[in-house]
């Protein structure tokens, strides 16, 4: 016998059927808009979570539990759902998803037109353990396993940024933990027409492996994911609509950032500004990296190489050059602060030893210090630091952007499970630290009242929701060979499949790098070309020679004119190119805030029906209507690209035709990226 209730769009009120059933070995039952299913002293909830998804939860020992660290809103959009209870199994459906759940608590994911299946949970063993399995740790912890089928024909995208150089991570197991250059934001998108959050920062991996699908939190208190269907584009949509979209990018920001490590003084980053300006060369921003503190932790100008910083920014302000502040985490026994945040509980606490979490040089000692890193997990401890950088940066110079800096923390030695956090222990929050940084200094420029509603902050490690507080993330010290500028291909889109847009590399690398080498000429070149068309543009590196690591280091020079007369002439053209597209780009951008579409976008993103775009990890769609095909090998002068099927396209370069589809050579002399333009896009590529 049916009972229907009536529907509301409403997430709480969904449409309702049951009917009675059987003793099964579980019990399923609709409470509060969910639909939950209980057996073996395990609760399973699945619960609509805005249009064509659904969140599920699973603990053992009692009821979900609410208010736990995670990367979901807290109110999800509404959408129309019917849960239906029957003899043998239950159902939810939201949209073009179907959620069934077997008497014996198995989830099968279908699409809702067809009812083909998307994903679906496997055993472990047909006898026990079931898909999900529960490891006690102690205090009401435990290991956390959940397990899904593995299809043969399905490619595996997202999981934040890693240098393993894949695009298709189908075959990889994954550490869920953040380091320097390897970012972990749980979000996979999947061929097979699902994207899924693993809606849980505690540190585990996910193995993607011929014969399932295993994720696993080392130490957490349930298990909790989001899930949606449709096309990847779709999946970007529905995601940042439960995670939280970027804002609009501040227009400086688009422009040309130029830094290296590290102008050492006011004297020698103004003699760089000025330079850029007396060629006439486009510039919008500028860096005052580390070492530029009295001590670590204290957040303010050293008066003996930056004596007058007001003068520094108005110089930089009527020269149109916004000044970017590195700003670190941690926090120096000889800084000011170090005892009041100690005794007031502001530090990441930790469960053996004293509060120290890595050595690092500071000055006026000889030899490293051990420093510890800010709590930025406790409102208190975030609410603290903004003050000093509100009272050392905002209010005495005007200074709004900032380049977080260390931000996984970089822990030294790198044992999360030692870590005591304020949100928990640091195996079950440890992946949350980026985010909340950003935070810190997102909520502060809004609650500034400047009108500083356009904010963003450049960071070495973000995670799932960090772009909802204006973060942009860069691929950390990486190398500076053709091989590496390879990997960042993957690594960017990834990235940009994890509900990251705003992603950078540092152009031409990191360590090392001789400008006078012809040798590396050629990479700088390269790179400086795919900067030109990557959401943020900025040049960085320790370039050779460098210093030994210290207050007094530097490295060699690193503005465009460092490269020789034949590169340095390309390289301005890249600038007058990224000039030249900045309403496009500006555009795009606008897109990602209100739509939730990447900026670097897989040629799948755009093109979902053509099966050779989902294998292409060498180019990339810049927008909807520039497909950028990077030189990437040393010695190259001709490229081959494909060019997806849906569409017809013109080298943006000689403006030869050619169909969607089909696999070009064309010419790529040292000055020159291949751009192609979608469907005759009027794009001033070519000036």
């Amino acid at each position: 016998m049916n009972q229907p209730a009536g529907t509301q769009p409403a997430l709480a009120q969904p449409k309702v059927s049951l009917a009675q059933s059987a003793p099964t070995v579980g019990r399923l039952q609709v409470r509060e808009g969910a639909l939950e299913w209980s057996g073996r002293q395990e609760t399973v909830r699945i619960e609509p979570w805005g249009p064509d998804a659904v969140r599920v939860r699973a603990r053992l020992g009692g009821p979900v539990l609410e208010g736990l660290p995670g990367a979901l809103l807290d109110s999800p959009p509404a959408a129309e759902a019917t849960i239906t209870v029957g003899e043998a199994e239950g159902q939810v459906t939201v949209g073009a998803l179907t959620v069934e759940v077997s008497a014996e608590g198995m989830l099968r994911f279908l699409r809702t037109d067809d009812g083909g299946e998307l994903l679906a949970e496997e055993r472990a063993h047909f006898w026990w353990p079931g898909p999900r399995l529960y490891t006690a740790v102690g205090s009401g912890h435990h290991r956390l396993e959940q397990r899904f089928a593995a299809y043969e024909d399905e490619k595996l995208y997202g999981l934040g940024q890693h240098q393993h150089g894949r695009l298709d991570q189908k075959g990889l197991v994954l550490d869920l933990v953040q380091r320097n250059s390897e970012v972990s934001v749980p979000v996979l998108v999947s061929s097979r027409g699902y994207t899924l959050l693993w809606n849980n920062p505690a540190i585990g991996r996910v193995e993607l492996a011929g014969n399932g699908t295993r994720w696993v939190a080392d130490s957490a208190r349930q298990i909790d994911y989001w899930i949606t269907a449709g096309t990847p584009a779709d999946g970007q949509r529905a995601y940042s609509a439960v995670t939280g979209r970027s804002p609009m990018l501040p227009e400086w920001a688009a422009g040309f950032w130029q830094c290296k490590l590290r102008y050492r003084t006011q004297g020698e980053l103004l003699a760089v500004a000025r330079e850029y300006k007396r060629r006439g060369l486009p510039i919008s921003a500028i860096v005052c990296d580390f070492f530029h503190w009295t001590h670590l932790g204290e957040w303010k100008f050293d008066p003996k190489e930056w004596p007058d910083p007001a003068a520094m920014v108005r110089e930089l302000d009527e020269l149109g050059i916004k000044l970017v502040v590195s700003v670190w985490p941690s926090v120096s026994p000889l800084s000011e602060n170090h005892q009041l945040m100690e005794q007031r509980g502001y530090f990441i606490g930790t469960q053996y030893g004293p509060m120290a979490h890595a050595d690092w040089p500071d000055k006026e000692v000889a030899t490293p210090v051990q420093v510890a890193f800010y709590d930025a997990t406790n409102p208190e401890a975030r609410a603290f630091v903004w003050s000093r950088i509100r009272d050392n940066y905002l209010i005495p110079y005007g200074i709004t952007a900032f380049w977080l800096d260390a931000c996984e923390p970089e822990l030294k030695p790198g044992f999360p499970e030692n870590l005591r956090y304020w949100a928990g222990p640091g195996l079950e929050v440890g992946n949350l630290y980026p985010r909340e940084n950003a935070r810190a200094f997102h909520e502060g420029l809004l609650a500034a009242g400047l009108g500083e509603d356009e904010v963003i902050s450049l960071n070495r490690s973000v995670w799932a929701g960090s772009q909802r507080h204006g973060a942009a993330l860069w691929s950390g010290d990486i190398g500076t060979d053709f091989a590496t500028l390879r990997r960042q291909i993957a690594a960017g889109l990834n990235t940009a499949l994890s509900g990251i847009p705003w992603w950078n590399t540092d152009i031409g690398g990191f360590h090392g790098g001789d400008p006078d080498d012809p040798a590396y000429r050629e990479v700088m070149v390269r790179w400086f070309q795919f900067g030109t068309l990557s959401p943020l543009m900025r040049l960085h590196g320790f370039r050779d020679p460098g210093l030994p690591l210290g207050p007094e280091m530097t490295g060699g020079p690193n503005e465009v004119w460092s490269y020789g007369e034949e590169a340095g002439a390309i390289l301005e053209r890249c600038l007058r190119l990224r000039e030249r597209l900045k309403p496009y780009i500006l555009g795009v951008m606008r897109e990602t805030h209100e739509q939730g579409l990447p900026v670097l976008r897989p040629l799948f993103l755009e093109f979902p029906g053509d099966r050779a775009a989902w294998s292409v990890d060498d180019a990339y769609l810049f927008g909807r209507d520039l497909l950028v095909a990077p030189v990437l090998t040393a010695g190259a002068r001709a490229r081959t690209a494909y060019l997806p099927a849906g569409a017809s396209w013109t080298d943006a370069w000689t403006g030869t035709a050619y169909e969607g589809g089909t696999t070009v050579t064309v010419d790529a002399p040292l000055d020159r990226i291949p751009l192609f333009l979608r469907d005759g896009a009027r794009l001033p590529v070519a000036g």
